[in-house]
């Protein structure tokens, strides 16, 4: 597969972000665990769009991961992101290990223009 860098060839950059709910004080392997699943169902939601991926894919399938205080805030985002036409998904885990089940721990959104995407998450910090 050919990569370039999109910032050298005046091309946008695209991303996909996913939003990690730090309230739940989730041990790092959980947080990546649920990290991989909002990635793979955001994945999975883009693959009705193949120009939309292989853009991705030419950006290096570029992943921000940031943080929220609360699952209000995650929904909100996660709304927000869907109001505004971009994939968005919220992870509920299963409860085999650190919180209950059906707790709502990571929302992914993109893969989509980088500029879309900071529209609704650019005032959140990094994980």
């Amino acid at each position: 597969m050919e990569t370039h860098e999109p910032y050298l060839s005046g091309d946008p950059e695209y991303k996909m972000v996913l939003i990690v709910r730090n309230d739940l004080k989730m041990g790092k392997g959980k947080a990546c665990a649920q990290c991989s699943h909002a990635s793979l169902s955001a994945y999975i939601q883009a693959r009705k769009d193949k120009g939309l991926l292989k853009k991705w894919m030419n950006c290096g399938q570029r992943k921000v991961v940031l943080k929220v205080d609360s699952e209000q805030e995650l929904l909100e985002v996660v709304r927000n992101a869907k109001q505004s036409g971009l994939i968005s998904v919220v992870i509920q885990d299963a409860g085999r290990t650190q919180v209950e089940s059906g707790t709502r721990t990571v929302g992914g959104i993109g893969p989509a223009r980088g500029d879309l995407i900071d529209k609704v998450t650019g005032h959140l910090k990094l994980f």
